[in-house]
């Protein structure tokens, strides 16, 4: 019987996870045709290694160059397909790894540049991520971010996020529409922050962050 419970728990989840990864391939493109400028801006340069964490079917990987080593930790095994469909379209080579923001494959200061988009909402402990990617970061390195976070508090919109978190997480794999994200970052330990908040045209996840955050010149004096 449990076993029999367990299975179908099982099969649940990974039907949940083929409808995200098909629903973030078929009706994104609305919410990437707004923010293209800014991550046209945010990811010019970036070159080296770079580690995409949560990168999904692969909007991002048209701002790539290249030159570059690209690895991408992926905890959602059907996003895969889109990731390399995308990949051949654009001449790309990809590394794909299975693991967490939280707990990334990937060697201590082994990347020049990380990269969050629409990631940091839905991790189970921001902190812990935001450690493991200084940790993976080289010194100097950075990381590059666009997230939705919550609505100034007071406001009808936090309210509704508020109210809407618990619902949102089941349908959106974890994703909190009230994280305060930019809270999490200036308290992470990264030498220098510099970010924005803007709003996007959406229900819910209009208020927005993008920005970099640099890692210390000196590697474990974050």
């Amino acid at each position: 019987m449990f076993r029999s419970l367990g299975y179908t728990r099982a099969l649940i989840a990974s039907g949940r996870q083929r409808l995200f990864a098909w629903a973030l391939a078929h009706l994104n493109s609305n919410y990437e045709k707004k923010l293209a400028a800014a991550k046209r801006t945010l990811f010019s340069g970036i070159s080296g290694t770079i580690v995409e964490i949560g990168p999904g079917t692969g909007a991002n990987l048209s701002y790539f160059s290249h030159n570059i080593r690209w690895i991408g930790i992926e905890p959602n095994p059907f996003m895969d397909k889109y990731l390399w469909k995308r990949a051949n379209a654009l001449g790309l080579h990809l590394e794909i790894r299975r693991g967490t923001a939280e707990n990334l494959p990937v060697p201590d200061s082994s990347a020049d540049a990380v990269v969050s988009t629409l990631v940091l909402c839905s991790v189970s402990d921001v902190a812990k991520a935001l450690a493991e990617i200084l940790r993976v970061l080289k010194p100097g390195g950075r990381l590059v971010f666009v997230e939705h976070v919550a609505a100034p508090r007071g406001t009808r919109l936090r309210r509704f996020q508020a109210w809407a978190t618990p619902i949102w997480k089941r349908l959106g794999e974890g994703c909190h529409p009230d994280r305060e994200t930019w809270v999490a970052l200036e308290r992470a330990g990264f030498a220098k922050l510099d970010y924005s908040h803007f709003r996007v045209s959406l229900p819910l996840v209009s208020p927005q962050i993008a920005g970099i955050a640099v890692k210390s010149q000196f590697d474990g004096h974050n």
